[in-house]
């Protein structure tokens, strides 16, 4: 939402800055006004715009590093652990209530934006108390007492009783411009972007500007009638006093004399200058392109504060891990440790005989011929396999890649999962899989010390991430865990070391060891 208002901001500042420098001091107030009220809607859809083919004009180069970040290694030859990533445990502490002081702040500028126009409706209001002097279908005029009043609102217009009568003949000739053209309609219309985003200086810079065009708009169809000499007198000599509301046109304003008699004394602007018009297409180019490559612009962005290309590297096959890479290694670790909401994607080159590995998010669709490796308890893997559609084959690779087939087998092709207690009755691995992570859910939810918010004073989200064992007896041995308090890793070796015994896992009819991992999420209330 934060982006879109900043878009929004963006545009309309261009918008506003194109129509200072080139548009304002021409005489084509029709398209003018046109300008001033299509643009501030324009900059309202533009974010919503997204143009594909817009967004391939980018260089590549430019956004180059958006895909590339920190990611695991694939053992290659080394010594495998058969890995079964677990869903995520979530525990909750309760939570209190929870304000979003951003939205209230929104709120409350919203509601003193509309208690500030109902204040100025009343003093309209007020207005139409005194005597009407004329009225019918299409126009009505109302006499203020003691007063030099002159304004429109719609199709009511309010004089003065001191005004004169020749200068009342000329007001009202200026004024039925403004009721006839619906001025009243453009300037409403405002305010009620003005009570949508009263945070926005700009809404109030095209109110007062369109504002501005109604004047000289009005002044430009009277001058037709009357001479310029006698209407430049009575914008001069008449006093005024004026109510301060902004959605009534008014006759006599002090910062509007000097501008209308001005716009006045110019010369109709020739019609050439009409081709300035045509600047709009090259700024509505350059914001829909900006739009439609926003996403990507972002990413590079954050790419410049925190460069992600620094945590992205290559393994040569034949070389292996070198010292670099492990560092390397170290940096993009913690990274996928602290964002559970991005995965890895590793690239099997088969012609330079390399991987380069690569950090995206979790929501962004995977490539075609990629498939999912539980290579970490820290994170999830994708990666290309050759042979892509043959099942035996890419499992083969996959083993020959990942694992040391000496050392165990592979869990996506033990022939028998570990059976957690109470799910001995179920006959597939996928139901003994299922039964297992929804019972290690309600164990860890009933045996963890939720305490631990308060006591430790932590705040938000807290993500641990267990490693454990299940070995050829069934027991939960070698248990491990990160978190981002020594405490909560405690708890959660704790809780672990606690689940009953299983039935262990077999492969050609013999027990076999199983390595797990369990991310247990922390919700911590405010």
């Amino acid at each position: 939402m934060l982006d879109y208002v900043l878009q929004v901001v963006v545009f309309q500042l261009g918008f506003l800055l194109m129509y200072e420098l080139l548009l304002k001091k021409e005489t084509f107030f029709t398209i003018n006004r046109l300008y001033l009220l299509v643009t501030p809607l324009v900059s309202l859809l533009l974010p919503l715009l997204k143009i594909e083919s817009l967004s391939t004009l980018v260089p590549a180069d430019s956004i180059s590093t958006l895909s590339q970040v920190w990611l695991p290694e694939v053992y290659i030859g080394g010594q495998p652990e058969n890995i079964q990533q677990l869903p995520a445990v979530n525990v909750a502490q309760e939570q209190g209530l929870q304000i979003n002081w951003w939205l209230v702040s929104y709120i409350s500028g919203v509601v003193l934006s509309l208690i500030l126009l109902l204040k100025k409706y009343q003093n309209l209001n007020h207005l139409f108390r005194f005597r009407r002097i004329s009225e019918n279908n299409e126009l009505r005029i109302i006499e203020v007492p003691n007063s030099n009043i002159a304004c429109t609102f719609f199709k009511t217009i309010f004089l003065g009783d001191k005004l004169s009568g020749a200068e009342k003949q000329q007001i009202l000739s200026h004024e039925l411009v403004h009721v006839k053209q619906k001025h009243s309609l453009d300037l409403v219309f405002f305010e009620a972007l003005k009570i949508l985003f009263w945070f926005n200086p700009l809404v109030y810079i095209y109110q007062s500007r369109i504002a501005t065009l109604h004047e000289f708009i009005a002044d430009a169809n009277v001058v037709k009638t009357t001479t310029k000499r006698s209407y430049y007198e009575q914008l001069l000599n008449t006093a005024f006093n004026t109510q301060n509301i902004s959605f009534i046109n008014q006759f006599f304003n002090h910062s509007l004399i000097k501008k209308r008699i001005i716009m006045l004394q110019k010369s109709r602007s020739r019609t050439i200058a009409k081709f300035k018009y045509l600047f709009v297409l090259p700024l509505l180019f350059m914001m829909l392109t900006y739009v439609s490559c926003s996403d990507d612009n972002s990413s590079v962005a954050s790419a410049e504060d925190d460069p992600l290309s620094q945590y992205s590297y290559t393994i040569d096959v034949s070389e292996g891990m070198t010292e670099e890479n492990r560092k390397v290694h170290k940096k993009y670790e913690e990274f996928l440790m602290n964002n559970p909401d991005y995965v890895s994607w590793a690239t099997i080159d088969s012609n330079e005989k390399s991987i380069s590995y690569a950090i995206h998010s979790r929501d962004e669709e995977v490539p075609e011929g990629y498939i999912k490796l539980y290579v970490s308890d820290k994170y999830d893997m994708y990666i290309n396999l050759p042979n892509e559609g043959k099942e035996k084959d890419s499992d083969k690779y996959a083993e020959e890649i990942e694992y040391d087939s000496e050392s165990g087998v592979p869990f996506a092709i033990i022939e028998d999962v570990p059976v957690f207690e109470g799910c001995e009755g179920l006959n597939s691995n996928e139901e003994r899989k299922d039964c297992m992570s929804r019972q290690i859910t309600r164990f860890v939810n009933m045996n963890f010390n939720t305490n631990l918010g308060k006591e430790l004073n932590l705040k938000g989200t807290n993500r641990v991430i267990t490693q454990f064992r299940i070995d050829e007896s069934g027991n939960v041995v070698n248990i491990k865990a990160r978190a981002p308090h020594p405490d909560l890793e405690e708890e959660a070796i704790r809780v672990i070391s606690e689940l009953p015994k299983m039935q262990p896992g077999k492969q050609d009819g013999k027990e076999i060891s199983v390595m797990y991992s369990l991310p247990i999420v922390f919700q911590i209330g405010e």
